[in-house]
């Protein structure tokens, strides 16, 4: 079925003029914590305040809460905007709570960054068929009831991810590859695009000895590693699908003594964390994984202006080595 996008967004504004704002967002606010942008000098001017309810599906991970202060920060920037921050933590049947929520508390745009894409499949559909504009971040869901998917392409990062590791190794090697959540869709495609990239088929020297599911969290990348070294006597490059991921599979190696034998590559390139562990030897290389929040307010105030949006918006990267981390990187065409 194919869906007329456009038509939906004329229906989306439509509705979004007309609906009367509620104040639920707001005791939501307070009680859960959350910070907003403060409407008092739209209301001052007599503007129409939109409220924007964003869904994270954890904070556990700091590119997360990068994301969510990215989204701050461009929203500060227009007084006619409130936020309303939920945190699922690691939860798929919190986050499907929430988004329940949030679509009873009348938001007037939801965003999302979903845990898994089957289980809040549905209830971003609910939102979407209320003609509410919904504006899924990073992780996709199932089918095509949502307004627009913001994120970077994990397969094509993989891939490059891939290419580097054989550049690295030559036609020989041992690689360890530790995974993101696998029930997630960067996860799944930051697998697939590696072994796309690394071609083991083609070459057979490279092998991967060891591979596990971290789930994005630095402490469960450093347990995985420690099975790692203790199941393979060489391993010549560890590929982590973030960079927590990398820098726990670092510091277990650096404790057995090995950290010098094996080479880290890792996703995200956040300047307080992939970048600098660039900067500072412990990673070889990390990919750029930008979050997509500032966009993301992009978006939502061309939607609430009536204008059409595109349906996929896919965010560039760039790759952080040792002999370019200083000059900022360069960007993967």
């Amino acid at each position: 079925m194919r869906v007329n996008v456009l038509g939906l967004f004329t229906v989306a504004f439509v509705a979004l003029g007309c609906r009367a704002k509620s104040s639920a967002p707001e005791a939501v606010a307070r009680s859960s914590g959350a910070s907003a942008t403060s409407p008092s000098d739209a209301a001052a001017n007599g503007a129409r305040t939109y409220v924007i309810g964003m869904s994270q599906c954890n904070l556990g991970e700091p590119w997360r809460v990068q994301m969510n202060a990215d989204i701050q920060n461009a929203a500060a920037k227009h007084p006619t905007l409130k936020l309303v921050f939920k945190d699922a933590q690691n939860d798929s049947l919190r986050q499907r709570a929430q988004v329940e929520e949030l679509l009873a508390e009348h938001v007037d745009l939801l965003l999302i960054s979903p845990k898994e894409a089957a289980p809040l499949t549905k209830p971003v559909a609910e939102v979407f068929r209320q003609k509410i504009p919904v504006i899924v971040l990073d992780r996709a869901v199932d089918g095509e009831e949502f307004t627009t998917f913001i994120g970077a392409d994990n397969r094509r990062i993989g891939r490059e991810a891939g290419k580097l590791a054989h550049k690295l190794l030559g036609d020989k090697g041992n690689i360890v590859e530790l995974e993101g959540l696998m029930t997630s869709t960067p996860g799944q495609d930051r697998h697939s695009g590696f072994r796309d990239g690394v071609e083991l088929a083609a070459h057979p020297g490279l092998k991967v000895v060891f591979e596990a599911d971290m789930a994005w969290l630095e402490p469960n990348a450093r347990r995985e590693m420690e099975s790692a070294l203790a199941a393979n006597k060489k391993i010549d490059l560890v590929y982590a699908h973030n960079d927590p991921g990398a820098h726990g599979a670092y510091l277990a190696a650096k404790t057995a003594g090995r950290e010098h034998e094996m080479k880290f590559v890792g996703i995200d390139a956040l300047p307080q964390e992939g970048v600098r562990y660039v900067k500072d030897g412990v990673l070889d290389a990390t990919f750029a994984y930008p979050t997509g929040g500032a966009e993301a307010i992009d978006v939502a105030l061309e939607l609430f202006a009536g204008k059409p949006v595109p349906r996929r918006i896919t965010l560039g990267t760039r790759l952080f080595t040792r002999e370019n981390v200083e000059r900022g990187g360069e960007a993967v065409n």
